[in-house]
């Protein structure tokens, strides 16, 4: 059985030791911080309107999202429910079907000012990754797209090319997401506490409590309330300031380039 992408290694540490000097990383969530929209949500239309899923399972598909919201919903086990629909699908097939689809969909709802903080943490040479619980289908898209190298995500099984309707666990939500960032941290020889996270979602805190600049973007009402309690900044990004599709205002990747 393969797995999608590589395996941590053992550490626990969360502070990188490699022999050059300590860098910075700037951390974003993607769904409802680079992105205006819930890629998931998105997805699921996507589905239904292609005629892969029915009405019922899109209406239980975007309640389970307005749950996750409130903060009701086992996101673990609802992401393990919905994988099984994948089993036996063409891992490659599904790449280039998200290709489309952030094309189509995804592209029109990125942030201007999203951007404009990630070319800032470019520009001043640190760690860009985008950090979501999204599958690397819908993550890859983008992270060429800005032109960031590094990205953490969940991961799904694989063998010879084909989903085995499995995730590779923990889930890339909550302390997974401390769990997958260990790599880069440690490869990259990152220092948290000089470091940057972007989120909307209360659900984030570990990372959150973890970096020396956490940064809410559009919060939720749970999150917000902490951001003020804790002095933390808020941004609130405006979804009438959509990216401009110019060619100039992203510097795709080539492809391998991703990390």
């Amino acid at each position: 059985m393969d797995e999608e992408e590589f395996s941590v290694n053992g550490s626990t540490e969360l502070s990188g030791r490699g022999a050059d000097a300590p860098r910075v990383g700037a951390f974003f969530d993607m769904d409802k911080t680079i992105i205006s929209e819930n890629s998931g949500s998105v997805y699921m239309k996507h589905r239904y309107e292609e005629g892969e899923i029915d009405a019922l399972t899109l209406i239980k598909g975007l309640g389970a999202y307005l749950q996750y919201k409130v903060g009701i919903l086992d996101l673990v086990a609802w992401t393990k429910s919905m994988m099984v629909d994948f089993q036996g699908r063409s891992a490659a097939a599904l790449a280039e079907e998200a290709e489309n689809l952030f094309e189509e969909r995804i592209l029109p709802t990125i942030y201007a000012e999203a951007v404009e903080r990630v070319r800032h943490h470019q520009a001043e040479g640190h760690e860009v990754c985008i950090v979501s619980g999204a599958t690397r289908f819908v993550v890859e898209p983008l992270a060429k797209y800005l032109g960031v190298r590094h990205m953490v995500y969940t991961r799904l099984e694989v063998e010879d090319g084909l989903f085995t309707g499995r995730v590779v666990e923990p889930i890339c939500f909550e302390e997974g997401k401390i769990f997958w960032l260990k790599k880069l941290i440690e490869d990259q020889n990152i220092d948290l506490a000089r470091s940057w996270f972007y989120t909307d979602s209360i659900t984030d805190m570990p990372l959150l409590d973890r970096v020396g600049h956490p940064v809410v973007v559009n919060p939720d009402p749970l999150l917000y309330r902490t951001a003020l309690r804790r002095r933390w900044p808020v941004r609130l990004f405006d979804p009438d300031r959509i990216l401009d599709e110019d060619p100039k205002a992203a510097e795709a990747l080539p492809e391998g380039a991703l990390v």
